[in-house]
Order: C-alpha cells, then sequence, then structure tokens
C-alpha cells in the first residue's frame, strides 16, 4: 500500500531549538511498557471495547471530558488524553481521586470525578509549561554564547513542584538528547529534595545513580528506577557534589555519537498517498506504543501559510512537489518563537483529520527543520 516506505535514518541538529530524538514508540497505554503480541491483544481488546461503550463509567466520562469519541479512541487517546487526566491527580493532589474514577460504577458520580480531574490536569499543564519554561532558561544559561549542552543536565529550583519534574526532565531531555535530572524541595521549604531522571538508549540511568552512591556513599538518599527513568532524594546541600559527580560520569560513559540526535524515518510518502484511506490504514494498524512505533515518515514541503494556535503550536498550510492540493499539519509545541522557513524537512505521522470531518487530513509534525539548499 505504501510503496515508497524505506527505514532510514534522519540527522537532527546536534543541540538546538528543534533538536529531538524519534523515541521507539508513542508512549501510549499510559506507561512504557512494550506492546509485545500478548500486551497488543490485551491493549486491541481493551480498545474494542471501549468503542463498543462496554468500558468503565470512569473510563467513559474520562473519555467525554477530554473531547474524545468514544467509538474512535485510539491508542494514543488513552496515552495523551486520558492518562494523564488520571495521573494528574497523583502528580498535584490525591491519586485516590483516579483509583476511584475507575472504580466507579455510577456514570453520574463518574462525570463528577472526571471534572475534578479534568480541571486538576488543566492545573498540572501551567505548572509543567512554567517549570519548562524555566528549565529551557536554565539549559540556554548553562550553553551560553557557544550553545554547547552539558554532557549531562541536572537542573533544580526552589520553587518547582515535586510531583511535576519527571515530566520536566523528560521534556529537556527529548529537547537536548542528554540525561537530565529535575530536582524540587520535596515539600515546600524542605532542604530534602525530589529528583526525577530521565535518559537516552545508552545510558543506563538507574545504574548510574547507582555507580554515583557506591563512589560517595551518602551522596545519594533513596532511589530506584530502570534503563531510562529513576527518582532520588537527595539533601540539598549535596545538590553541587551530586550534580558534578553526576556530569563527570556521563561524560566517562557517553561517546560523542551517542548524544547526537537522530529521528528513525520509514521514507517518503508519494504525493497520492497523502489520503484519507492511506491515514485510516497507519491509525487502525496499531495499537502503536513502546517497542511496536507509529511510522513515521520524512519529506520536503513549502510552506505555504501558517500561525500559532494555543500559544505554543505552530499550524501550517504545505505545497508538496507533485500534490495540486495543500496539506494541513500541525507541530504541537513547535512554536519557537521565529517564523517558519519557506521551505522545511518534515518527521511527521500521518494522520485522519476528525476536526475537519470528511476526506480531511494532517500531519502530526515531529521534527521541523530548514530544507537543504537545493
Amino acid at each position: 500500500m505504501f510503496g515508497s516506505v524505506s527505514n532510514r535514518r534522519v540527522e537532527a541538529p546536534k543541540i538546538g531549538l528543534f533538536a529531538k530524538k524519534c523515541p521507539s514508540g508513542r508512549r501510549a497505554l499510559a506507561d512504557l511498557v512494550p506492546l509485545d503480541a500478548n500486551n497488543r491483544a490485551l491493549v486491541a481488546a481493551g480498545l474494542r471495547r471501549l468503542r463498543g461503550g462496554r468500558g468503565c463509567a470512569g473510563l467513559q466520562a474520562l473519555a467525554e471530558i477530554s473531547g474524545r469519541e468514544a467509538a474512535k479512541l485510539s491508542a494514543a487517546d488513552i496515552g495523551f488524553a486520558i492518562a494523564p487526566r488520571l495521573n494528574a491527580a497523583g502528580r498535584l493532589e490525591d491519586m485516590s481521586l483516579g483509583i476511584e474514577c475507575l472504580l466507579c460504577d455510577d456514570a453520574a458520580r463518574a462525570r463528577e470525578l472526571a471534572e475534578i480531574l479534568h480541571g486538576i490536569n488543566a492545573e498540572r499543564r501551567g505548572v509543567q509549561q512554567q517549570m519548562t519554561d524555566q528549565a529551557a532558561a536554565a539549559l540556554a544559561r548553562l550553553a551560553g554564547d557557544e550553545g554547547d549542552a552539558p554532557i549531562a543536565a541536572c537542573l533544580f529550583d526552589p520553587e518547582w513542584h515535586p510531583g511535576v519534574v519527571g515530566l520536566v526532565a523528560s521534556k529537556m531531555k527529548d529537547r537536548l538528547h542528554r540525561p537530565v535530572i529535575a530536582f524540587a524541595p520535596a515539600e515546600p521549604g524542605s532542604a530534602t529534595l525530589r529528583g526525577s531522571a530521565r535518559s537516552i538508549p545508552g545510558f543506563h540511568i538507574r545504574d548510574a545513580l547507582a555507580a554515583i552512591d557506591a563512589a560517595q556513599p551518602g551522596l545519594i538518599g533513596k532511589f530506584g528506577g530502570h534503563a531510562m527513568a529513576a527518582g532520588r532524594s537527595l539533601d540539598e546541600a549535596g545538590l553541587p557534589a551530586f550534580r558534578d559527580a553526576f556530569a563527570a560520569h556521563a561524560a566517562a560513559v557517553l561517546a560523542p555519537e551517542q548524544v547526537q540526535a537522530e529521528i528513525l524515518s520509514d521514507g517518503e510518502l508519494l504525493p497520492h498517498e497523502f489520503d484519507r484511506a492511506h491515514a485510516e490504514a497507519l491509525r487502525d494498524g496499531g495499537p502503536w506504543g513502546q517497542g511496536f512505533p507509529e511510522p513515521l515518515f520524512d519529506g520536503e514541503f513549502g510552506v505555504a501559510d501558517w500561525r500559532v494556535v494555543g500559544e505554543r503550536h505552530l499550524k501550517l498550510v504545505l505545497r508538496l512537489e507533485g500534490r495540486r492540493e495543500p496539506l494541513n499539519a500541525i507541530h504541537f509545541g513547535g512554536w519557537r518563537d521565529m517564523p517558519p522557513p519557506p521551505r522545511v524537512r518534515l518527521a511527521y505521522r500521518l494522520a485522519p483529520d476528525d476536526y475537519r470531518g470528511g476526506q480531511a487530513i494532517q500531519l502530526l509534525v515531529e521534527h521541523l527543520q530548514a530544507a537543504s539548499p537545493a
């Protein structure tokens, strides 16, 4: 069906505003559990139940409050719409709210709980954006005029919320393609810090913490995790020593090519493949997730028009050689305070545009950079 698809690498800029490492799969189904054959079967069965209106009252209420049509729920809807509302309660307030919502059999009570969770998630998004902006500014100061990012970043702000530091670390890890640890006071005014780490392939973050702990006993309090994510506690007085130890360990372990961001692409699509049939085939070919990534394509396009939506998202109208009709695209979080170049190279996913309805499609942009001169 996709005649032009081929697996290839697309180099991203070394480090800069648009540097990004494409993960091995979308963070679908609320966690990073690999979607092997058994898990895919379980997820597919669960999605069929939800689409058929047989999900629990809480999940149906969460789908409704997040603006998702139950009959068309996808793995991405679970990961990016429903799960964040459940997780937000545990990050900012009381995780029992999310549990009660999932266990609730009464539709009215489920709707009430979903509305509460929706409000908490909105608050979480605001807190996260503020912290992310502050983290990005801190990293810019660390990079200096030369723009050289640290081999591993260790960030702290006394006003940060401990329930959101993991999300901030993840955002900064994606931006830098470097291991990142973000710290916040465990409680307001506390001298004990709670940190959350996110890593890149080839740097086992839990093992890194164990190595630092072995070399400097007592520096780290409790810690645990796995290769890509970990958490730990730390006395604020020990933060400078930990920051130095973390950077030294990363410098000793990571090779230069490991911190060079790259995107794995499935190739280019032909002009006639940008249609609803292909978009629906891709959507229905899942469930996609960790270990079973959704296809990602790349190509060069002319920018016919653009605008900023929701303050930080970049809406594009694109032109493709060999295709008469323009293409709509959205780059979530893609606004970088500068207009896009007139010709761009994109890594993108092809998806139905249910908002416009009919046969509409859109490109979901994962990475944008200026196209190479002809």
